[in-house]
């Protein structure tokens, strides 16, 4: 991508200080090869972030849609022909000195050969080693989106186990890849036996599984770990999982959020978008609340309250990895 602007100040538009500037419009593609592999480019020395590696793209110029700034950049960036396919994510982002808007699209097809016409590396990388690259925070959850579940389920209280957990199934038999467990009887004698046999259930389906809170049952059973809110406070710093199981967490600020980004979490809930049953009377943040606070980490964000499957590409128009939900995912 070409550089920005001069810098200018950027204000905290999330701490309300003042209003922030007009985010710089952005685009980028994700180019695949005929073996499947993803290209990325380095940002050159001297350059703003330089030495990480991003998608090709660049700057939209004034009064120039999307897709024909996209166009123009991949042949001026790669000496391409692209056909641009339909949006990935639309992620904004602050840094120090600049906003951006970065609008990801897919390619229908390309032609030509991908060369560096601006001195820039180039690499082709495998799309499970895309997240072992050094990325402007802006990039990383364009990562996510490519290739985590876009669907996070967090299940009901388990009024009936057996049902439950039939019900469970059912909700993974039609493509929910990312479970949160979470019961409101989670202090029961049954729930980690329950627990153990809906993780039996995900693994079965090759799902993603989290607990809600209880680390000592996600260390005993090797399963990601879900961080309510106020556990956020009180986990020290040190992730209470290993790396290698997921870590989430539920947020509602701006701190929160820094607060779980801090403390290594793989991913975050962000909400509520919408007054819900669960929370009477409690006005959601709406669309425009969550880009604000999406501008300021760089790791993929749920959002929940009220949504459905009907409502992602909304969410990802805003920034959001996907939907997180109860009765949205839940079959009834």
């Amino acid at each position: 991508m070409p550089d920005d602007p001069a810098p200018s100040a950027v204000v905290d538009a999330a701490a309300g200080t003042a209003p922030a500037p007009a985010p710089i419009e952005v685009v980028a593609g994700v180019i695949h090869d005929a073996r499947g592999r993803i290209l990325l480019t380095r940002r050159t020395a001297g350059r703003d972030l330089a030495g990480l590696w991003e998608f090709p793209g660049g700057k939209r110029e004034p009064g120039e849609s999307a897709e024909a700034a996209l166009v123009r950049e991949l042949h001026e960036e790669l000496g391409i022909e692209a056909e641009v396919g339909e949006p990935v994510i639309t992620v904004p982002q602050t840094y120090p000195h600049k906003r951006l808007r970065l609008d990801v699209r897919h390619l229908r097809d390309w032609r030509g050969t991908a060369r560096g016409r601006e001195g820039q590396a180039l690499a082709w990388v495998p799309p499970h080693k895309l997240a072992s690259y050094a990325m402007p925070p802006a990039d990383r959850p364009v990562v996510a989106a490519l290739g985590d579940p876009s669907d996070y389920l967090v299940t009901p209280a388990p009024v009936d186990g057996p049902r439950w957990l039939e019900t469970l199934e059912r909700a993974l038999a039609g493509g929910v890849r990312r479970v949160q467990l979470r019961g409101a009887d989670a202090g029961s004698a049954y729930w980690p036996r329950l627990v153990e046999q809906a993780v039996q259930l995900c693994r079965k389906a090759g799902a993603e599984v989290l607990v809600n809170g209880d680390v000592g049952l996600a260390r005993r059973l090797g399963i990601g770990l879900h961080l309510p809110a106020a556990a956020l406070r009180e986990a020290g710093g040190a992730r209470p999982v290993s790396a290698d199981v997921p870590l989430a967490a539920s947020c509602h600020d701006l701190d929160e959020l820094k607060a779980a980004e801090a403390l290594g979490c793989d991913f975050a809930v962000v909400g509520n978008l919408r007054e819900t049953p669960s929370h009477p009377g409690r006005a959601g943040i709406g669309w425009a609340g969550f880009a604000r606070l999406r501008e300021h980490v760089a790791i993929p964000l749920y959002a929940i309250g009220g949504l459905v499957p009907a409502d992602l590409a909304e969410a990802r128009m805003h920034g959001a990895q996907g939907i997180a939900a109860i009765r949205g995912l839940w079959p009834s």
